[in-house]
């Protein structure tokens, strides 16, 4: 049995929806969503994040950094079908060392909560060739004056 939405917002209240329709490509032999899918669909959520900040990949990009995923998990709930409309929310969950991003797949048409995941990502500067452990100072800059709008 699948689960409403909780609402929660994460701890920065920084999150972003968005839609996606099941399409026949995304299913297995056994006409549900392959599992491997819901991977695609957190990335839809963290460029929809991510750009909601200000900080999409071009921006990531004329930075001079990446931000490889150094670790993910998936906790799968109920299937996806063929002609299922998906909002995935993605959700801000740290800034400051790492990027991590907390996942809710519904389906759109029930309300019901189909997968939940988290990703974490580390800063890596491409001119310098290294990891750093804390994100540069521009997202955190970005995302910390959207923290000072909020309060206001």
């Amino acid at each position: 049995m699948g689960i409403k939405s909780t609402g929660d917002n994460g701890p920065f209240n920084i999150f972003a929806e968005t839609q996606i329709p099941v399409e026949f490509y995304h299913l297995d032999p056994f006409w549900v969503v392959w599992h491997g899918n819901y991977l695609k669909f957190f990335e839809a959520g963290r460029r929809a994040l991510l750009e909601k900040i200000g900080y999409g990949y071009l921006e990531i990009e004329k930075s001079g950094f990446v931000f490889p995923i150094v670790n993910i998990s998936v906790k799968y709930m109920e299937p996806l079908r063929i002609q299922d409309q998906i909002r995935v929310r993605a959700i801000l969950v740290e800034y400051e060392t790492c990027l991590k991003v907390k996942y809710e797949v519904y389906n759109s048409k029930t309300g019901r909560l189909i997968a939940k995941g988290k990703s974490t990502q580390m800063a890596y500067d491409i001119n310098k060739g290294e990891s750093r452990f804390a994100c540069p100072r521009i997202l955190i800059d970005k995302i910390e004056a959207i923290i000072g709008r909020q309060s206001q």
